[in-house]
This record gives structure tokens, C-alpha cells and sequence, in this order.
């Protein structure tokens, strides 16, 4: 057996279980986001954050800083979980592929990369030049990656394309630092590797929102079609599909979630690979409830790794991309020794 997704197509789909997490997990957010706004340097009562949100008093000190700080966090966060969890559920869905993840095949370095040479080259970019960037990065790191993996004999399968990311990713990565050294830019690569949500504001959200907008609902549009093309391209083929197109339309999405979310927080990983998996065993394998429940336990995750990366070491801030690599790399390693025992 390859060490490809091959989702049963007798499993039923569960649009109970489905509804109890979206509900569930939106009301979990809520709750994430308004703890995530109280805590800080400065704590901050819940009562206060309520206040601020729906009663703002610019005269307040603490109004001010929920307001102009806090609160754009947050809500970035909540946007780039949802971002990064739908593109590796569209990734695992296309590739049939249970390793595939924005972080693993090439499309975070690739962003990564070009923001790099923005950083050496056109110091001070307006931001929405730096996302339009991202979303380049991301396309060339993943068209690597492609091309790359199959030029081998036998073209691509996913142990291949999961090699071709890993080396393309180390390529990429180490061309950045050597910008970064050489033009004296480290400093502000530093934090896009680090990963993390400090220092969002409403710029950032009030540019990257209708991107992110359009990759979710063009996610939600196709994952009838990521559903057929899962169970494998001739049973989608035999089935009407017009598969090169399904995939076409399905990459467009990935570069725009993963590109967006690159340019605002960093190469964070992992969340694309874990949070399909849990939802696919929660929810079965129709993608109409895989990716919506995605994106909201891609949020949540998110948004309880920011908390959790301002508690560790309080006053400072440990890396969020760190503590979800915690998770994220005890479960690839799980999910590769369970493959390969299927091999």
C-alpha cells in the first residue's frame, strides 16, 4: 500500500456529530478570544474586554489597549488557524495524501522566501504588496515541489511529493537566511520564522480579511468536488468530474489561504496537518463538514496557542509556531510510522 489517503467511500458522514463541533467550537472560540484579550502583561478583566468591545471609551486606558492591541491580535489568529487548517485539508483531500500540509510541501518556505527578498529589496512595502508577494512565494514553492517530484520515473506519488517538499523547503530556507545575512535583514526575518501574531493591527486584518474571506468560501464551494476527488481521480473521472480543473481551482485556494496567513504571522506549521486528521475522524469524510470544521478548530488551536505563548515565560512571549510544533511533530512522526507499517 502507498502511503496515500484512501478514504472508504462506505464511511458514512456524521452531520450530527458535524453541527455539535461547529456550534461547540464557535462557542469555544468566543470564549478563546475573549481570554486571549484579557491576558497579557497587563491582565485584564473579562467584564473590561466585554465593555470595550460593545461600550469603547477612547478615555480608557485599558479600552485603548484592548482595542488597538488586542483585539486585532486575536482576531488574526482565529483568521490564519482557519487558513492554514482548510488549505491542508484541500492539500490531503487533492493529494490524497495524509502527510500533506502547507508547512511540508514548499508553499510557507516559498512565501517565506520572497518575503525575504521584499525585506532586502523594498524595505517598508506597503503590507497589501507584502501579501500579493506571499501569494507569488507560496505559487513558486509549490510549483517546485510539483515539478521537482515528477520529473522521477514512475511521475508523482505522495512519498515523492512529500521528499520533493522536504528538499525544496531546506532550498528555500536556507536562500532566505542567505539574504538575510548578506543584506543584513535578519532581524525582520527572525519573527516570520518564529511565527507568531504580535504586533497585528487593524491594517493587517482589514487587508488580509477579504482574501482569507474568498479562500474560505471558495473552499466551502468546492469541497463537493475535494469529497469525489478523494475517493481517487478515476472514480472522480468515471463520476463527471473534471479533475484537472477541480485541482486547478483547488491550488488557487491553498496559495491564497497559505500565502495570506504567511504574510501576517510567519511559517507556522503543523496546523494544516493536524486539524484535517481530527476532523476527518470526527466528522467521516465528506469535505462539506470536514473543511468548515476545520477552519474552526484551525481557529481555535490558534487562538489558545497565542494563549498559551504568553503564559509559558510571562513577561515574554515564547514563539507560537514553537508550541504548535509540540504537537505537530509527535503527530507526523505518528502518522509516518503508521503509514509505513501499511507499506
Amino acid at each position: 500500500m502507498s502511503l496515500e489517503h484512501k478514504p472508504n467511500p462506505q464511511t458514512q458522514s456524521r452531520p450530527l456529530i458535524g453541527s455539535f463541533i461547529l456550534l461547540g467550537g464557535l462557542a469555544l472560540l468566543a470564549l478563546g478570544l475573549a481570554i486571549s484579550i484579557s491576558v497579557g502583561a497587563a491582565d485584564i478583566q473579562l467584564l473590561t474586554v466585554w465593555e470595550a468591545v460593545f461600550h469603547f471609551n477612547p478615555d480608557l486606558t485599558q479600552h485603548q489597549i484592548i482595542q488597538e492591541l488586542r483585539l486585532p491580535r486575536a482576531l488574526c489568529g482565529a483568521m490564519v488557524g482557519a487558513g492554514f487548517a482548510v488549505a491542508g485539508s484541500i492539500m490531503q483531500g487533492m493529494t490524497r495524501n495524509p502527510l500533506a500540509d502547507p508547512s511540508l510541501l514548499g508553499v510557507n518556505a516559498g512565501a517565506g522566501f520572497v518575503l525575504a527578498l521584499c525585506f532586502a529589496f523594498w524595505p517598508g512595502l506597503p503590507f497589501h504588496y507584502v501579501i500579493l508577494f506571499s501569494f507569488l512565494g507560496a505559487g513558486l514553492g509549490s510549483g517546485l515541489v510539483y515539478g521537482i517530484g515528477s520529473l522521477a520515473r514512475g511521475g508523482l506519488t505522495p512519498v515523492r511529493l512529500v521528499l520533493a517538499g522536504a528538499a525544496v523547503s531546506a532550498l528555500l530556507v536556507a536562500l532566505s537566511e542567505g539574504v538575510a545575512i548578506y543584506y543584513q535583514v535578519g532581524q525582520e526575518l527572525a519573527f516570520w520564522y518564529a511565527g507568531g501574531v504580535a504586533g497585528t493591527t487593524w491594517l493587517h486584518i482589514t487587508i488580509m480579511l477579504p482574501w482569507m474571506a474568498a479562500g474560505l468560501i471558495g473552499a466551502l464551494m468546492l469541497s463537493r468536488s475535494i469529497t469525489v476527488l478523494s475517493f481517487g481521480e478515476e472514480v472522480a473521472a468515471g463520476l463527471g468530474q473534471r479533475t484537472g480543473l477541480v485541482k486547478l481551482a483547488g491550488s488557487l485556494i491553498v496559495l491564497i489561504l497559505a500565502g495570506s496567513a504567511v504574510s501576517s504571522v510567519g511559517m507556522i506549521g503543523f496546523i494544516g496537518l493536524v486539524i484535517p486528521h481530527v476532523a476527518r475522524y470526527l466528522v467521516g469524510v465528506d469535505y462539506r463538514w470536514i473543511i468548515p470544521c476545520s477552519a474552526v478548530l484551525g481557529s481555535l488551536l490558534m487562538v489558545l496557542a497565542d494563549i498559551g505563548a504568553r503564559m509559558v515565560n510571562p513577561p515574554f512571549e515564547t514563539p507560537v509556531g514553537a508550541l504548535i510544533s509540540l504537537l505537530g511533530v509527535p503527530f507526523f512522526l505518528y502518522l509516518a510510522r503508521k503509514e509505513r507499517r501499511e507499506l
